[in-house]
C-alpha cells in the first residue's frame, strides 16, 4: 500500500546520520524521529509513532527534544511497542503530565544520528535539489516524496508547476551531487 505524498518541510527526518560531527551552518541541529501520539497507561509513559529508518538507535538515546522549541527531556525508559516506542521521561509520573506531549514531534540531536552509508542522504539535503536528465534537460526541483513498500518515489515540480514522479531506483537516479545541488536522472520510457 502506498503511503500519502509527503511534501518536504522545515523538519528533516532521520534517514541517516552525521557520524558525530558538528552540523554545518546549512544543516539542521535536530532530526525528527517520531511523533508522540498519546499517553500510555497511568504512570506517565507515552506512545510514539516512529518517523525514522533506524528505530533501534533510539534505544541508546538518553535525550529526546520535543516540540518546535526542541525542549530536552531525559529518557528514563524506552522500549519497542507494536510499530512504535513507549517512552517514560524523567519527572513525568502520571497520565495528566504525559497528556501534555500529545501530537508533539520528537527529535534527536544530529550528533546522535546513525552515520551515513555511501549513497544515503537526509531528505533535507535533497529538498529543492535541481533535477537534470542525463541528456542535460532541466526537469525542475525535488519537492516531495512518496514512500512505497518497494522504493521511494521523488516528486519533482516543474517550472510550469506540474509534477513528475521519479522512482528512486538505480536505473533512474544516476548521480546525486549534494555540493552542486543537482541530481542526474535517466528517464525510462513512460516516466513523462
Amino acid at each position: 500500500m502506498t503511503q500519502p505524498r509527503q511534501r518536504f518541510s522545515r523538519y528533516p527526518d532521520d534517514r541517516a546520520g552525521s557520524g558525530g560531527r558538528r552540523p554545518e551552518p546549512s544543516e539542521p541541529e535536530f532530526l525528527i524521529v517520531g511523533r508522540i501520539v498519546r499517553p500510555h497507561g497511568i504512570r506517565g509513559e507515552v506512545a510514539m509513532k516512529l518517523i525514522t529508518d533506524y528505530p533501534d538507535r533510539l534505544l541508546d538515546i538518553k535525550t529526546l527534544y520535543l516540540g518546535p522549541q526542541h525542549q530536552p527531556y531525559q529518557i528514563k525508559r524506552i522500549r519497542r511497542h507494536s510499530e512504535g516506542m513507549l517512552i517514560q521521561f524523567a519527572g513525568i509520573s502520571d497520565r495528566n503530565q504525559a497528556e501534555h506531549f500529545r501530537e508533539m514531534l520528537a527529535y534527536i540531536h544530529i550528533d546522535d544520528a546513525v552515520p551515513l552509508e555511501e549513497g544515503e542522504y537526509y531528505l533535507y539535503q535533497l529538498e529543492g535539489i535541481s533535477i537534470v536528465t542525463d541528456t542535460g534537460k532541466a526537469l525542475g526541483h525535488l519537492t516531495g516524496l512518496i514512500e512505497t513498500g518497494a522504493n521511494d518515489v521523488y516528486i519533482v515540480t516543474t517550472p510550469e508547476g506540474g509534477e513528475i514522479l521519479l522512482p528512486a531506483i538505480p536505473d533512474v537516479i544516476k548521480e546525486v551531487n549534494i555540493s552542486e545541488r543537482v541530481m542526474i536522472v535517466h528517464l525510462l520510457e513512460g516516466l513523462i
